[in-house]
C-alpha cells in the first residue's frame, strides 16, 4: 500500500482510533528498536507469515533513513534450499536478548510452542510487541499491544499497513478521538475500496 493510499486510508478513519492507535504502536515499536541500533525480529503464527508487514518495513527503514525498522523473518519452518534471509528458524526467538526486540503477528492461535518461547524472549530481557486479534496468552506477554478483534470494520492486514507506515514517520500520536459509529465507518471504507480499485480514467 503505497503512500496515497495509506493517506486514504487515514481520511476514511478520521474520527474513530484507529489512527492514533496505530502511531501509538509505531511509536512504540521505533523506540524499541532505534535506541539500540536494530534487532527486531519479526515472527507470525504457523499458519500464517507476515510477509506483506516484512516487506513494508523493510521498505520504510529505507525511505525514512531509519535501518533500524529492518525486520530478521523469522519461520516456523526453514528448508535447506531457502536464501539466507529466509532461513531464520524459531531458534533465533529462543536466542533473543535484552536490547532486541519481537514483533509478533498473530491472526491465529499461536501456539504452545511460540508461546513459550516468546515468554522466555520476556524473560531474557527482549522487548515484546504484538499485533493480534484479541484474547488468548500473547496480550500477557506483550509490553505493547494492538489487537484487532473479528467484529470490527478493520482487518489486521490493513491494520499492518498502517503500522509500518506510521513507523516511518517522525510525528507523535495525535489524541485519541471518539469512535464514530459502525455503520457510517463501513460505508466511508466501501467508498475508499470502490475508490482504490477503480480503473483509472481514459487518456485520448
Amino acid at each position: 500500500m503505497d503512500a496515497v493510499r495509506v493517506a486514504l486510508l487515514r481520511e476514511v478513519l478520521a474520527g474513530t482510533e484507529w489512527p492514533s492507535a496505530t502511531r501509538r504502536f509505531a511509536a512504540s515499536l521505533r523506540g524499541a528498536v532505534v535506541p539500540h541500533g536494530g534487532g527486531l525480529l519479526l515472527v507470525g503464527t504457523e499458519e500464517y507469515e507476515p510477509w506483506h508487514l516484512a516487506a513494508h518495513l523493510v521498505d520504510e527503514a529505507a525511505w525514512s533513513g531509519t535501518p533500524e525498522l529492518t525486520p530478521t523473518l523469522v519461520r516456523h519452518r526453514v528448508r535447506a534450499s531457502d536464501p539466507v534471509h529466509l532461513s531464520v528458524g524459531l531458534g533465533r526467538i529462543e536466542a533473543a536478548r535484552s536490547g532486541e526486540t519481537l514483533l509478533v503477528v498473530a491472526p491465529d492461535d499461536p501456539g504452545e510452542g511460540l508461546l513459550s518461547r516468546v515468554h522466555d524472549a520476556r524473560r531474557a530481557g527482549a522487548t515484546v510487541l504484538a499485533l493480534d486479534t484479541g484474547g488468548g496468552e500473547l496480550p500477557s506477554l506483550a509490553h505493547e499491544l494492538l489487537s484487532v478483534p473479528p467484529s470490527r470494520e478493520l482487518d489486521l492486514d490493513t491494520v499492518q499497513h498502517l503500522v509500518s507506515a506510521a513507523a516511518g514517520e517522525n510525528s507523535l500520536p495525535s489524541p485519541a478521538p471518539t469512535l464514530r459509529t459502525g455503520r457510517r465507518l463501513r460505508d466511508r471504507l466501501s467508498r475508499l475500496a470502490d475508490q482504490l480499485t477503480a480503473p483509472p480514467p481514459a487518456r485520448w
